[in-house]
């Protein structure tokens, strides 16, 4: 059996729903402490973390493989064709709850390492290092962030970084998430007077005055985006008014959005423009922000070059440079991290029922890992 796959299946059998990594950190922690790394644990608030790097005898950069072995709950059982938490082979496919979100990631990442200092590479230049997290599928607030600040009050900086996100779209390599936008999500109290539909004038109506407002942000352009990211845009998540009684004038309507923004845009540009069209309506308004993701970007250089090479000498794919997608712990570690890259597996099937990844994709996925190592690090 091949080892990429004999580690993925160990890892999915741990029910590591987040943030609970159930093990699975300890099994990675336990093939590279005879490897010469420095495993440590950082943990808080429920999320385990390890920050694991050995040392190289030369002067060199600092390469990180980055991922989390939590997954997203497999909901009903019944609905799976096989257990989510007991690896099935099947039809030419590994089926499990992380399987294409991340857990082969991981397991590629360790091999990887493990070969390239079996041939020779155990007098590398630099620094390899892995950062993994149990709390990315979570609120992601003690997970990489923490590590990263840990890693930032010490000092310690990271050259080039790759996370394991699975970003293929059609087939293993022909895409490499080199940024991803920014995300900025709200929640707007439009603020009314309840009471009878029929003495409308004894109330005042916040769906009815909410309405040209909300056709308004729909149809603002945000901004045009530029050579690297799509033009910000906007979306309503959830809107929520009325007391369920056909006669009842709401007081309030309650609205959930959304901002997935470029780096054309501002966090404090988009509140201040989205503000004003509420302004320029007259409403009675509350508005409540969560905290941003920011948008991270890695222009073509070293790290892209050599695993778009990786990936072109194993599997004949020229990698589309893309920053489409959500949010990832990509933009925490490009704090301390100036080229982060996204790649992996097939995306097709994750946080889905019967998720997978295909047989064929494990061991050309190790071997792209271990090019770019070899291509990094070699002193």
């Amino acid at each position: 059996m091949s080892r990429v796959l004999a580690l993925a299946e160990a890892l999915i059998r741990q029910r590591s729903v987040t943030p609970d990594d159930h093990g699975c950190q300890g099994l990675v922690a336990e093939r590279l402490a005879p490897l010469g790394f420095a495993c440590e644990t950082i943990e808080g608030n429920g999320v385990t973390n390890l920050w694991a790097v050995r040392e190289g005898n030369a002067s060199g950069p600092t390469l990180a493989f980055a991922g989390h072995t939590d997954v997203v709950p497999a909901g009903p059982p019944g609905q799976w064709t096989s257990d989510p938490f007991v690896p099935t082979v099947r039809d030419g496919r590994l089926y499990g709850r992380g399987a294409a979100d991340m857990k082969s990631s991981i397991a590629a990442f360790v091999v990887a390492i493990e070969e390239f200092l079996a041939a020779g590479g155990g007098s590398h230049a630099g620094r390899i290092a892995l950062l993994l997290t149990s709390d990315e599928e979570g609120p992601a607030t003690d997970g990489t962030v923490r590590v990263v600040e840990t890693l930032a009050a010490r000092g310690e900086h990271i050259d080039c970084c790759i996370v394991g996100e699975p970003t293929s779209v059609a087939r293993l390599g022909d895409t490499v998430k080199n940024g991803r936008r920014g995300s900025l999500s709200g929640r707007l109290t439009v603020i009314g007077v309840q009471g009878h539909v029929a003495y409308p004038h004894l109330a005042r109506n916040p769906i009815h005055q909410f309405a040209p407002a909300l056709a308004e942000l729909v149809a603002v352009e945000w901004d045009r985006g530029n050579g690297h990211f799509p033009p910000t845009g906007w979306q309503v998540s959830g809107i929520q008014a009325g007391a369920g009684a056909a006669n009842l004038i709401p007081g309030c309507l309650t609205l959930d959005f959304n901002f997935r923004f470029s780096t054309a845009s501002t966090v404090d540009g988009l509140k201040q423009r989205f503000a004003a069209v509420l302004d320029a309506h007259g409403l009675d308004y509350t508005l409540e922000w969560s905290p941003p993701a920011s948008p991270f970007l890695t222009a073509r250089g070293t790290l892209c070059d050599a695993l778009s090479a990786a990936i072109l000498a194993e599997t004949g794919i020229s990698a589309e440079l893309s920053t489409t997608g959500g949010t990832s712990d990509g933009r925490f570690i490009a704090r301390i991290c100036p080229q982060v890259v996204e790649f992996g597996p097939v995306n097709a099937s994750i946080h889905q029922v019967d998720e997978h990844v295909g047989l064929d994709e494990l061991e050309p996925l190790k071997n792209i890992y271990r090019r770019t190592i070899s291509a990094l690090l070699q002193p």
